[in-house]
């Protein structure tokens, strides 16, 4: 079984990003995250890039996940939650790559540009925070 992820989104895009927005979905060059709050979630998306943290990228990687690279982010703290969000308390983070076909390998992305995953990472949940990501089953 598959199924559609829309994880938290606990930041935007950052002024670092190397983006280009005349194709669609957008491609991305060099990625910053910049975050404006967090709720704890191991992986988070700004569309159109997603990231993980290091323990969730670790386990991809023992376990053999297939559709992803991982990649270096840039990770920064918007000024207007600095106080109170320090960047010192983040996780690590990588850039999540999607490169799978969906519906066929752990991560995917759907015609509709969204995020699918397999039930082995859905199942990650137990172990991991995805408390704040949507998960409907893709057909």
């Amino acid at each position: 079984m598959y199924y559609f992820i829309e994880p938290e989104v606990a930041g935007r895009l950052g002024d670092s990003t190397v983006i280009d927005v005349s194709v669609h979905p957008p491609v991305v060059s060099h990625l910053e995250y910049k975050f404006e709050g967090w709720l704890g979630d191991d992986i988070l998306e700004s569309f159109p890039c997603f990231i993980v943290s290091s323990r969730l990228a670790e386990k991809l990687i023992s376990d053999k996940f297939t559709g992803y690279e991982l990649g270096p982010v840039t990770v920064s703290v918007a000024e207007e939650v600095s106080e109170i969000f320090s960047q010192a308390l983040l996780p690590r983070f990588f850039w999540l790559k999607i490169v799978g076909g969906a519906g066929f390998d752990d991560f995917g992305i759907a015609n509709d540009f969204r995020l699918v995953v397999s039930r082995r990472v859905k199942d990650m949940a137990e172990y991991f925070d995805f408390k704040y990501a949507d998960f409907e089953l893709y057909v």
